[in-house]
């Protein structure tokens, strides 16, 4: 029992920063990077959102049998990470973060439900005979919600470097960072066959 409970969070540890699948973490950088460890609880409540997302589009997609075209998924994944590295470039260094949280919140949960169809496939493979669907899931949401919590910690432990040691200005950090990623994913746009 403890077993299977580690594998199926070390699934969901392992979807999340799998290097093969990098659009993850691309995501949770560019959602992490505007926000300081003082806005803890502010990014904890984004992150989750996003588990939530993830969760609901595996849910219907197992349990409802919802099905997504794999190449619009594999199309808006990129693009989401695109749009949001984007809306970064343009309230860089700008005081209104705080407002909006709905908005934020909102389009979280979105990109979240289009992450979690993108992976719906690989999770029903995954799935032995015998195994409860439900709590499968649930430990699989807790192995996306431990990687993404390590990932954006880094992310902000790294802007606090480079914002005290190194004398970045915030603007300059989400700027470059920003930046990065949209060259990374301008590629996988470009690839897809939406395109």
């Amino acid at each position: 029992m403890l077993q299977q409970f580690w594998q199926n969070t070390q699934f969901g540890i392992n979807h999340v920063l799998d290097i093969n699948a990098y659009d993850h973490v691309l995501f949770l950088i560019v959602l992490a990077i505007p926000y300081i460890f003082k806005d803890g609880k502010r990014i904890l409540l984004l992150v989750t959102m996003f588990t939530v997302g993830h969760m609901l589009s595996l849910i219907l997609a197992i349990f409802g049998n919802v099905r997504v075209d794999a190449n619009l998924v594999e199309f808006l994944i990129p693009l989401s990470i695109f749009i949001i590295a984007i809306y970064n470039v343009f309230t860089a260094g700008k005081t209104s973060k705080s407002q909006k949280i709905g908005l934020l919140f909102v389009t979280t949960l979105f990109i979240g439900l289009v992450h979690g169809f993108g992976f719906a496939r690989a999770f029903n493979m995954f799935l032995e005979e015998g195994d409860s669907k439900v709590l499968t899931l649930l430990e699989f949401a807790l192995g996306i919600e431990i990687a993404q919590l390590i990932i954006v910690f880094i992310v902000l432990f790294l802007g606090y470097l480079f914002q005290t040691v190194f004398r970045f200005s915030k603007r300059d950090w989400m700027m470059v960072v920003s930046a990065i990623v949209i060259g990374l994913v301008i590629p996988m746009l470009l690839n897809n066959p939406m395109f």
